[in-house]
């Protein structure tokens, strides 16, 4: 392998995922970089390991392992958080994977995750939110929620232009704001922050794009857009139309609005046809619990996928066992929703389902359901013999409790039980 890096290493054995006309080239012995991350990823991160390693084993695969650094063990090696050197292996190798990070303050990023996705362009952020036999959950079916949420990754509230009050840039913005467009009286008195929301037609329709293929690949009945176009019609109000109008220009055949199921299908969509509707946010959230069953996938702007996604996730049993992905045109960073929680780093204790579910997401990427499947029914089938960590196993009659590393090895006897 010839890639040359500055303080890691790449694997002398394994193979490269490439690109090529649109699709993943994925061989059976593929270099995968992963991210420990920061606080209990020194735990999660290893368990993951052990058991994607076992999935791909027992359907005759390898990963081949490349460690590189973010965070706390950038800093060490680097002197700084986000080394090129880590930016640069992701986007070379394609597919990865990464624990919590946590951003120091006043390291220079609004946030390590953030800067990953924007300098890798993973602009979906994916969030497969199903139910696991065996987990807790605040809900009384909590069976109804499988939904995938498709969250728009670089724009929104989330692209960072934001003036701080008192400076000479807000003043700056204030004074064209008010004088040069007119919102003389929309700004109060004192002093102010502004930040600006860009919702970009190029963002959007290649967000819906990505919700529309994974619905048909998937079988799944349909796809909702969720925004604010009610209040903020310029930006989620266009986050609406540009979906609507992606779906009526690359999927004429394949996709059909709610109007023209009725009134074209009597209520009943073709096979292999996908329903494309939109809800206000706020009624989302509400019909998230109240008609979970009539949701697939979800397509939303930035912050609204943040509250969605959580949302969801909390029907679920919380976000310790939520998985995610980020998503690129050729690009997989797979990642854990939840944060770093350095008091328990070390200790051996925390939960690594929700790292080992986004490394499922990312043997699905590779076109390794078979490898997928092992790792979801073995996590299930754990999880049901109330084998667990102690954040389940409290709240469980009868469970016993596990280390991490303990219930990651359990996990792996499973898989190979079942290979």
């Amino acid at each position: 392998m010839s890639s040359e890096y500055d303080q890691i290493e790449v694997p002398d054995e394994g193979s490269k995922v490439t690109y090529e006309d649109g699709e993943l080239v994925v061989p059976d012995d593929p270099i995968i970089p992963i991210i420990h991350g920061d606080g209990i990823g020194t735990d999660v991160g290893p368990a993951a390991q052990s058991v994607l390693n076992a999935a791909a084993e027992a359907t005759g695969r390898e990963i081949n392992w490349m460690r590189v650094y973010a965070g706390e063990t950038a800093r060490e090696r680097y002197d700084e958080n986000l080394p090129d050197d880590t930016v640069d292996a992701l986007r070379e190798f394609r597919v990865s994977i990464k624990g919590p990070l946590t951003t120091p303050v006043g390291a220079g990023f609004r946030s390590l995750n953030v800067a990953l996705r924007k300098k890798l362009d993973l602009y979906a952020n994916v969030r497969p939110t199903y139910h696991l036999d065996g987990v807790p959950s605040p809900v009384k079916d909590p069976s109804e929620m499988d939904m995938v949420n498709f969250r728009e990754n670089t724009e929104d509230v989330y692209a960072g232009i934001e003036f701080d009050a008192g400076t000479d840039e807000v003043a700056q913005v204030r004074e064209f704001v008010e004088e040069e467009m007119g919102f003389d009286a929309t700004i109060h008195d004192g002093p102010v922050g502004i930040g600006i929301k860009p919702i970009t037609e190029f963002g959007t329709k290649r967000l819906v794009r990505q919700a529309i293929e994974y619905a048909l690949e998937n079988d799944r009945d349909s796809v909702t857009l969720v925004h604010k176009g009610n209040i903020m019609k310029f930006t989620e109000g266009a986050f609406r139309d540009w979906g609507y109008e992606l779906a009526a220009e690359e999927f004429p055949e394949r996709t059909v609005t709610e109007d023209e199921l009725w009134d074209e299908h009597d209520g009943e969509a073709p096979p292999g046809v996908v329903v494309v509707k939109d809800r206000i946010a706020d009624n989302m959230l509400q019909q998230i619990l109240t008609r979970t069953d009539q949701y697939d996938v979800l397509a939303m702007p930035n912050l609204n996928g943040d509250y969605l996604s959580d949302a969801a996730g909390a029907q679920i049993g919380g976000l310790g066992i939520a998985p995610g992905a980020n998503i690129g045109d050729g690009r997989v960073l797979a990642e854990p929703v939840h944060g770093s929680a350095p008091k328990y780093a070390g200790q051996d204790k925390v939960n690594p389902s929700a790292m080992i579910l986004s490394g499922r997401i990312m043997l699905e990427r590779l076109g390794w359901d078979d490898a997928a499947d092992l790792v979801r029914d073995a996590v299930e089938a754990q999880i049901s013999a109330k084998r667990v960590t102690y954040d389940i196993e409290r709240q469980v009659e009868g469970g016993e409790k596990l280390a991490t590393s303990e219930f990651a090895a359990e996990i792996v006897e499973r898989i190979e039980e079942r290979a």
